[in-house]
């Protein structure tokens, strides 16, 4: 229901995810495939480098409180994650981003921030940022399906059960009073553009 709400309800969000999935599928275009898989490899594992740092953040802060299990099952999601690119880097010899240092810091900073001004807004902050990444993994799944199912099943496989898991987070954000944090929009703005920007610094550098 709260997926549908993020997702479905809003049709100026949905328009601009459909062009951003435009704009993403013409940036690979001209990529061959290695580009494109080591370009996912990478930029996926610097976000799941951060999201392991924003839930070790949040729950420094949050481990007592009611909200600590939750964010606790949730972080030991993204390690997982984190841990399967951390295995498929070295396996397609893709190169990881070279800020890695830096979205260590940036990224436990927005957990423990997020965290210290109350368990909504670290709600607020994980609705922000597993939307993005939702958004961001079905757009590398429709890449991969327009190049060659068949050939990348195994990364779809991957990537189609980790936007699973994030959007379950998602759900979990909302469902304990995300949307009941101060100033609730502009902090989640705020968010995804830094998100987004990271996403795209990573690909690239």
């Amino acid at each position: 229901m709260y997926r549908a709400a993020v997702f479905g309800l809003c049709r100026r969000h949905q328009q601009l995810m459909m062009s951003r999935s435009v704009r993403e599928a013409s940036s690979a275009s001209g990529m061959t495939d290695k580009e494109l898989v080591d370009r996912i490899l990478r930029v996926d594992h610097a976000g799941e480098v951060g999201a392991d740092k924003i839930y070790a953040g949040q729950l420094a802060i949050l481990r007592n409180t009611s909200v600590g299990p939750l964010i606790q099952k949730m972080w030991d999601e993204e390690k997982e994650h984190k841990e399967t690119f951390e295995r498929l880097i070295p396996e397609h010899r893709a190169r990881p981003t070279a800020l890695l240092p830096i979205w260590n810091v940036a990224a436990y900073l927005l957990g423990a921030g997020s965290a210290l001004l109350g368990k909504e807004t670290a709600m607020a902050c994980t609705v922000a940022v597993e939307e993005t990444i939702g958004e961001h993994y079905n757009d590398q799944i429709r890449q991969l399906i327009e190049r060659d199912p068949e050939k990348h099943k195994d990364l779809l496989k991957i990537l189609k059960k980790f936007r699973d898991e994030e959007l379950n987070h998602l759900d979990i954000g909302m469902e304990h009073d995300a949307v009941k944090a101060p100033f609730y929009d502009a902090f989640s703005a705020v968010v995804k553009t830094g998100c987004r920007t990271a996403i795209w610094i990573s690909e690239r550098v």
